[in-house]
C-alpha cells in the first residue's frame, strides 16, 4: 500500500492512499446490486401498512434516483443533504446519492433553524437538500438564514407523504423545488451506478451531537469503512438472513449504525417507522414479526413504562440493542422480562456506530457492571492506552486510561477541521476521550469522560458512577453531577437532581441515600432540584451545568 501514490482527500483534508488499478473498490452500494439478484422479490421496506417495496423495486427506484441525481448535476464528491425521519426515502437515498458520485450528510431532525444553517454552510458547496413535507418551514428558515449569509441556497426536493401526493404543498415554496417521486419518475431505470475510483472516498458526513457546547463537528465516513463496518454489524448484531429490522436507530445517526447498508447485504426486511412510541414497537413486532431493533438507551424506558394498552405479547424473544447512558439496572431486567434479549454497546460517531456489542445477562449483570461493555471481537483494533505515553495499561481494573482505536472501520476524518483531525488521531490512534479501565479478561470498563472526571479529596471520581447512584433512588427521574470548585479551587460534587412527578424529596435524604451507597470522596456535597440541560439529541448539556454553577444561578439553591 506504501507504494501507492497518496492524495489528499476533499472533505478531511488528511493523507490517503490511491488504489491500485487491479483491486474493486469495496462500497456498500454493490450489497444492493446482490439484493436485486439474490432476494430480488423478497419485501424490502414495510412503511404505514400500505407501502411496500421488494428488494428489486429498491434497486431499481435507487438506480432511477441517482440517474436523475446526475441529471441535476451532481458528480463525484457534491455534497446532497436529507432532512427526513426514518422513511422510505431516506433508505433510499443511502444508496441513490453514492451511486450517483455524491456524498450523503442526513441531518438530525430535531436541530433549531440556527444550527441547520450553520451546517448547511458548513456542507457549503451543497447543491440538493431531500426535505419532507413535515420538516419544510425549517428548512426554508434555515435556507434563509444562508441567503443573508451570501451563501447559495441548495435546490430542495420535497419528499411527500406517501398516501397523499399534496401533503407537500406548502406556503412560500421557491420555484424551481422539485418533487421526490417526479425525480424518481423521470430517472432512467438503466442508469449504470457510478462506482468510487477509490473506496477511500466519502461517502457520508455525519454529525455529533454538540454536547460539549460547540458546534457539531462534521464526521466523514469513506466507502470502504462503510463496506465493512456493514459487514462487522451483522456479525456484530448477530443477525441472521432475511431479518426483520425495526427502524428506532435516527439513520441520520451514524448512518442508523449502517444498517441500511447490512440490511441489503442479507436481505432483510426493513420496517420504517416516523415516529417511534411503545405502541410502535410492539405492533410492529405482533404484525411484522421484527427480530431487532436499537437505538438511544430511551428505547427501555419506553418499553418498561408502557401502559398495558399499548404493550401486545411477543410471538418470540427480540433482539434491542442500546448505546449510550444506560437507564437503572433494574429497567434493563424489566425489558428482559418482558422478552426482549438486551444488548448494551459503547461507540460514536467517529467509529461508525458501537464497535463493543455485549448481552445483557438479568442473572449476573448490576448497577456495578453497566459500565462493563465486554471486549472488541470484530473490525479494528481497541485499547485502553496511557495518553501521555500511548502505553497499553495494565489488565489490573485500576489503572486509568483513554480509550483508544485503531482500524478500518474508522472516519476518514472531521470535516473542514484539519486542528481536530491533528488531535483525535495523535499518535496513529483515534483518541475517543473516554477514561476506562482494562479488567483482567481483558474486558473494557468505561469511567468517565476525561472532561467530566472529577477530583474528589485526593480521589478520581466517575460522574457516570455516582449519576448510577442517585438514578436508582426510588424518587429521582434524571441527575446529572459535575465538579465545583470553592474560593480554594478545591473541587468537590455537585449533583442536579430532577424528581419524578408527584414525588418530593430534600437535599439531606439524596445525601443520605448516597451515603449509604457510596465511599466518603463521591458524596456530593451539593444538589441542586431542577430540569437539567440537554441538547436536540436527549443529551445532557454539562458544559451548561457547570457554567450555571459558576455563575452562582444554583449555587444558592439547594433545595
Amino acid at each position: 500500500i506504501h507504494e501507492n501514490p497518496i492524495y489528499l482527500d476533499p472533505l478531511t483534508k488528511r493523507v490517503n492512499v490511491t488504489m491500485s488499478e487491479d483491486l474493486v473498490p469495496l462500497s456498500p452500494i454493490s450489497f444492493l446490486e446482490g439484493a436485486a439478484t439474490n432476494y430480488g422479490d423478497k419485501i424490502s421496506i414495510i412503511y404505514h401498512h400500505n407501502v411496500r417495496f421488494s428488494w428489486r423495486q429498491t434497486h431499481e427506484r435507487c438506480v432511477k434516483l441517482a440517474s436523475a441525481l446526475v441529471n441535476l448535476g451532481i458528480s463525484h464528491n457534491d455534497m446532497v443533504t436529507a432532512l427526513a425521519p426514518n422513511i422510505p426515502a431516506l433508505y433510499e437515498l443511502h444508496f441513490g446519492v453514492p451511486m450517483a458520485g455524491g456524498v450523503l450528510s442526513a441531518l438530525n431532525t430535531q436541530l433549531d433553524v440556527t444550527t441547520l444553517a450553520l451546517l448547511l454552510e458548513q456542507l457549503e458547496p451543497c447543491k440538493i437538500m431531500f426535505v419532507d413535507y413535515q420538516l419544510i418551514d425549517s428548512a426554508l428558515k434555515a435556507c434563509e438564514i444562508l441567503s443573508h449569509r451570501k451563501c447559495k441556497p441548495p435546490i430542495i426536493v420535497l419528499i411527500p407523504n406517501y398516501d397523499q401526493e399534496q401533503s407537500f404543498l406548502a406556503k412560500n415554496i421557491p420555484p424551481g423545488t422539485l418533487n421526490y417521486n417526479e425525480l424518481i419518475a423521470i430517472g432512467k431505470k438503466d442508469f449504470e451506478a457510478l462506482k468510487p475510483n477509490n473506496e477511500c472516498n466519502p461517502i457520508s458526513v455525519n454529525y455529533t451531537s454538540g454536547s460539549t457546547g460547540i458546534l457539531p463537528k462534521g464526521v466523514v465516513y469513506s466507502h470502504r469503512s462503510a463496506y465493512l463496518n456493514s459487514l462487522a454489524a451483522i456479525a456484530r448484531f448477530e443477525m441472521k438472513q432475511l431479518p426483520v429490522f425495526l427502524w428506532t436507530v435516527d439513520m441520520f445517526r451514524c448512518n442508523g449504525w449502517c444498517f441500511p447498508w447490512a440490511m441489503s447485504a442479507i436481505g432483510g426486511t426493513n420496517i420504517c417507522l416516523r415516529n417511534v412510541s411503545a405502541k410502535g414497537i410492539y405492533d410492529a413486532i405482533y404484525l411484522y414479526k421484527v427480530t431487532q431493533f436499537c437505538g438511544a438507551p430511551t428505547l427501555l424506558d419506553m418499553i418498561a413504562n408502557a401502559s398495558p394498552s399499548d404493550q401486545r405479547p411477543l410471538p418470540h424473544r427480540v433482539n434491542v440493542t442500546v448505546a449510550g447512558v444506560l437507564p437503572p439496572f433494574h429497567v434493563l431486567n424489566k425489558v428482559s422480562q418482558l422478552g426482549f434479549d438486551v444488548n448494551i454497546g459503547y461507540g460514536m460517531t467517529e467509529t461508525l456506530g458501537p464497535v463493543i456489542v455485549r448481552p445483557w445477562n438479568p442473572n449476573s449483570d448490576g448497577e456495578h457492571t453497566k459500565l462493563n461493555y465486554g471486549v472488541s471481537e470484530f473490525r479494528q483494533d481497541v485499547d485502553v492506552k496511557d495518553p501521555e505515553t500511548g502505553e497499553s495499561t495494565p489488565h489490573d481494573g485500576k489503572t486509568i486510561g483513554e480509550i483508544m482505536f485503531k482500524g478500518n472501520a474508522l472516519m476518514l476524518g472531521y470535516l473542514k477541521n484539519s486542528q481536530a483531525n491533528d488531535k483525535a488521531f495523535r499518535g496513529g490512534w483515534y483518541r475517543t476521550g473516554d477514561l476506562a479501565v482494562r479488567e483482567p479478561n481483558g474486558s473494557i470498563t468505561m469511567k468517565d469522560r476525561a472532561k467530566d472526571v472529577i477530583y474528589s479529596k485526593g480521589e478520581v471520581v466517575s460522574s457516570l458512577e455516582v449519576e448510577a447512584v442517585l438514578l436508582n433512588h426510588p424518587k429521582v427521574l434524571k441527575a446529572a453531577v459535575v465538579g465545583r470548585c470553592d474560593e480554594c479551587l478545591v473541587e468537590s460534587l455537585c449533583a442536579i437532581v430532577k424528581l419524578k412527578d408527584g414525588c418530593s424529596a430534600t437535599v439531606e435524604e439524596i445525601i443520605k441515600f448516597c451515603e449509604d451507597h457510596l465511599a466518603t470522596h463521591m458524596i456530593p456535597s451539593t444538589v441542586v432540584f431542577g430540569d437539567l440541560p440537554v441538547n436536540s439529541t436527549g443529551k445532557v448539556q454539562k458544559f451548561r451545568i457547570r457554567e450555571k454553577i459558576k455563575g452562582s444561578e444554583w449555587y444558592d439553591s439547594k433545595n
